[in-house]
């Protein structure tokens, strides 16, 4: 068997990601080294990452690290990849799907319409935000970064009423305890490819590819393939306010899109069915910008958050 180099970020939840592919790896006889790279994002804390502006901020130097041979593949939170890789990687597996959805975590309040007036919720993504102020728009929006940890601590100390985050991560790690509300798909859509796990490695690497290729999960990659074909036709990155979540019944992909103003003052959503992943994400963009979607992005951008850039 294989000797396998596991390029990883250093956060809690990259970290129980990477140890989960590697665990799956050693049932299957392969030896596995695990590479901690620190990241663009991990190194700016202090910033809304909306305002930062870089599109593979979670994972440029770990690209850099598997261009120069130094590990062999790089596991993400699929979310994190831009939708257009450099021509020398690939997502060689998708992983089965944990819950997609967002999820409200307090420790007074049962949900979002039970939060009081003006009350103080913490995010840091515009998404988000744009979806929580189209239903309650007294609600203050504060920035939120941190581990997840740091995250539920801050919420405990009582700098916030209530905290959004993805049910994902919080399954992952077993820290469920200050979910209140799983907000659903209809209120709060999804990122692109938030709850799947991507697996980069090398173009042509065809041995780890082969590798890997027990991990790729055929209803994930459609689905996600499909919501990531939205987010390029977009032109966003996953911090700017476009949601978009697809499922897959019998061949057949539902994909829901959403583009809003931060402010929440204007929501588009779009739902459609194909079944061909990448035509029915670019068609549900198409039609989210020509329904206005184009002049709420550009206002984003406008108004001080930085247009993200390819690495």
């Amino acid at each position: 068997m294989a000797r396998l180099r596991i390029g990883s970020r250093g956060s809690q939840l990259a970290l129980w990601q990477s140890h989960h592919i590697s665990d799956l790896l050693r049932a299957r006889g392969h030896e596995v080294e695990l590479e901690i790279i620190k990241t663009t994002g991990d190194k700016i804390t202090d910033v809304a990452l909306a305002k930062v502006g870089t599109k593979g901020m979670f994972t440029k130097e770990i690209e850099e690290a598997l261009s120069e041979n130094r590990v062999d593949l790089a596991v993400h939170s699929l979310k994190d990849l831009p939708t257009e890789l450099s021509p020398e990687f690939e997502i060689a597996a998708i992983t089965s799907r944990e819950a997609p959805n967002d999820v409200f975590c307090s420790v007074h309040f049962a949900g979002i319409e039970d939060l009081p007036l003006g009350a103080i919720v913490g995010t840091s993504s515009l998404r988000r935000q744009a979806q929580l102020k189209a239903v309650r728009p007294d609600l203050q929006i504060h920035p939120l970064r941190g581990n997840v940890d740091t995250r539920l601590r801050k919420l405990e100390a009582g700098e916030y009423a209530a905290i959004i985050l993805a049910a994902a991560g919080l399954n992952r790690l077993g820290k469920n305890q200050l979910v209140r509300q799983v907000i659903p798909v209809e209120i709060m859509t999804p990122a692109a490819g938030q709850g799947a796990l991507g697996i980069e490695i090398r173009r042509g690497d065809a041995s780890t590819r082969g590798f890997l290729e027990f991990l790729d999960d055929a209803s994930a990659r459609a689905t996600t393939t499909c919501e990531r074909a939205l987010l390029n036709k977009l032109g966003g990155g996953c911090q700017v306010p476009i949601g978009a979540y697809a499922t897959s019944i019998k061949g057949e992909i539902n994909l829901h899109g959403l583009v809003a103003h931060p402010g929440g003052t204007k929501i588009l959503r779009e739902t459609r069915v194909g079944t061909d992943p990448v035509r029915l994400g670019s068609e549900v963009g198409d039609v989210l910008l020509s329904r206005g979607g184009d002049a709420i992005l550009e206002e984003v951008y406008g108004e001080g958050f930085a247009l993200p850039q390819q690495p």
